[in-house]
């Protein structure tokens, strides 16, 4: 074990520093959001789960996918095919980043209006279409590119390439925002211009050959490879999607009781949201370092990588949602002066926090089951999850009577679920599966 846990620091560590970078950068934004008033913070809070899922897919899932391709061809030998799938890899973030370019730039009034009401809309618009308009492409294109040097083992040269866009970030959007008056506007350029620049790096990078390969820019596109990527980046994109919809849908849900009550539940969703990149530090290694033990046909190694990872991951959350479990209150006044808002955020963090750890382990063996290949029983702990949130939410808080509190319940209880199924499916009778042949 401690040589697994070893090998795993090793390429955890730089990326570990790039989720806590960009946590430092997240945290900072629901705070220059709140100075803009309680509109701006409901508007925000509105557009963060369209936010985090663009993160999400285009880093975690669908990047997951790449470095899983990645790291099966590179561990059975084949470097041709690695480059060639790289190659593959960047047609998909073209097309990954039209799908929400265009809704989500073109139409953010009619969007914003579906989940969080008018004044929710009328305070994000504008950021929605800044974010989406411009920073769509870009993010896709840097994540896929440190996708592709995670794949080749360079997780070192991953992280560097993406960390210094969140340390410019927030006094970029800070300034925007405030002294040159942009207002919430501000946050989606600054976003926008500083990915434009993470893309240029990485791009550079990349093809200079510093995944140990180059891209074959102009091999001939084929089917079998999108299908070696999407078979696990489609299944990762479903988990993302579905992660986030169960935060538009309670959020939708919450929106009847008003705009400090969605700016409420935003922060404790953010908070709840950065377990992913804490785990993300973690399940990037594992997803290259199972990828290449089922690649080199080594189930048992790979299994118990995974675990040893997982544990990782539940100490670095707990470190993080714990004292937020405890002191929710002192959480929320953090984030915003407004009374109304405090209230609900810290009813929200008193129950859901104590939830989040297991959720951090969930996520790390869900980072690992990517690299195995193995992603069904994952999707059923992301619908088990947004069943108990959205479903629960209902029973708890309409039929039942407890309200918001009944809510909040029901969506730890749903990243509760998720954490455990996520644990249950990571043995011998699901990595291979009975008679099933390595990916």
């Amino acid at each position: 074990m401690p040589g697994r846990v070893r090998r795993i620091l090793a390429l955890a560590a730089p990326t570990t520093l790039l989720s806590a970078t960009q946590v430092a950068a997240l945290l900072v934004e629901p705070w220059l959001a709140a100075r803009q008033g309680t509109q701006a913070l409901a508007g925000w809070a509105v557009v963060l789960p369209f936010a985090l899922l663009l993160g999400q897919m285009s880093a975690g899932a669908m990047g997951g996918g790449v470095v899983s391709a990645i790291a099966r061809a590179l561990g059975a030998g084949n470097r041709e095919e690695a480059s060639a799938l790289a190659t593959h890899a960047l047609v998909i973030a073209v097309a990954g980043a039209a799908l929400f370019a265009i809704p989500l730039a073109i139409f953010p009034w009619t969007v914003l209006t579906l989940i969080g009401g008018p004044e929710a809309a009328a305070g994000g618009a504008a950021y929605c279409a800044w974010l989406f308009g411009g920073g769509a492409l870009p993010t896709w294109l840097a994540n896929t590119f440190a996708s592709i040097l995670r794949g080749g083992g360079r997780h070192a040269l991953a992280a560097r390439g993406v960390i210094g866009a969140w340390i410019v970030y927030p006094p970029l959007a800070w300034l925007l925002m405030e002294p040159l008056g942009m207002g919430l506007a501000g946050a989606g350029l600054a976003f926008a211009v500083t990915m434009t620049g993470a893309a240029a790096l990485m791009a550079a990078v990349v093809m200079a050959g510093g995944a140990g390969f180059t891209p074959h820019l102009r091999t001939p596109l084929r089917g079998a490879l999108f299908r070696r990527i999407l078979a696990v980046g489609l299944l990762a994109c479903l988990m993302a999607t579905i992660a986030n919809m169960a935060t538009i849908l309670v959020t939708a849900r919450i929106a009847h009781h008003g705009a400090a009550a969605v700016a409420g539940y935003g922060i404790s969703a953010r908070i709840e949201f950065l377990m992913i990149p804490l785990a993300f530090g973690v399940g990037s290694a594992l997803t290259a370092l199972v990828g290449r033990a089922v690649g080199a046909r080594d189930w048992a190694e790979a299994r118990r990588i995974a675990w040893a990872g997982a544990g990782l991951a539940f100490g670095v959350t707990a470190a993080i949602a714990i004292p937020v479990a405890i002191f929710p209150a002192a959480t929320a006044a953090a984030f915003t002066s407004d009374a109304a808002v405090q209230a609900i955020a810290t009813q929200a963090l008193a129950i859901i926090a104590w939830a989040m750890p297991g959720f951090g382990l969930g996520m790390a063996l869900y980072f690992a089951a990517m690299g195995a290949g193995r992603m069904a029983w994952p999707v059923v702990a992301g619908l088990s999850r947004i069943t108990l949130a959205v479903g629960g939410g209902w029973v708890l808080s309409d039929l039942l009577g407890f309200g918001l509190e009944g809510q909040f319940v029901a969506v730890a209880l749903g990243i509760t679920a998720f954490g455990a199924i996520c644990a249950g499916a990571t043995r011998p009778g699901v990595w291979p599966g009975r008679g099933a042949p390595p990916p």
